[in-house]
């Protein structure tokens, strides 16, 4: 008799410290999830939305990724943001004199001329979500996506663009 009532005894005790363990981490874990959601909400809405630049020239580092052109601008949340639609084939017309372009160039633009510049990419059209520019020099169209209004406020009617060796 002694041996039944001692393991229910010890049997009830486990129960009562295994509910209470399991109390306390579940306490635990739902003020970890709470400190987690409020961090989250914190965060995102103290995060600035990017505003386009006053820069008049801006630059950018394109490269070869997958195929096509890409580049990344972190500060502005940009990252293997790809040319497509034309814009390729005129990069690729730029910089044809351009060593090693492939693995990056600099690429200076300006809604306004400046001294120097390789090419002027002229508006067309409103065009799916983006914009369609007609290069001056090669006589091609290519379209600018979305993208372009992380550097300006609208589509401008000329973009000027210079590529270098970086």
């Amino acid at each position: 008799m002694f041996l039944p009532k001692l393991w229910r005894a010890n049997h009830n005790w486990c129960l009562q410290v295994l509910s209470q363990l399991y109390w306390e981490i579940e306490n635990r874990m739902k003020r970890i999830l709470v400190l987690l959601v409020i961090s989250f909400v914190i965060l995102g809405c103290c995060q600035k939305a990017v505003e386009p630049t006053s820069n008049s020239l801006l630059v950018i580092v394109p490269y070869r990724h997958a195929g096509t052109w890409v580049f990344d601008d972190f500060s502005r949340g940009l990252l293997k943001e790809p040319f497509v639609a034309g814009i390729p084939e005129l990069i690729d017309k730029l910089v044809a004199d351009i060593p090693n372009a492939d693995k990056g160039f600099r690429l200076t633009f300006s809604a306004q001329e400046f001294p120097g510049y390789d090419d002027k990419l002229v508006w067309k059209r409103k065009g799916m979500g983006g914009n369609w520019y007609c290069s001056e020099k090669f006589k091609a169209e290519g379209w600018l996506c979305p993208a372009l209004f992380k550097y300006f406020r609208q589509a401008p009617k000329t973009i000027y663009v210079k590529a270098e060796v970086k």
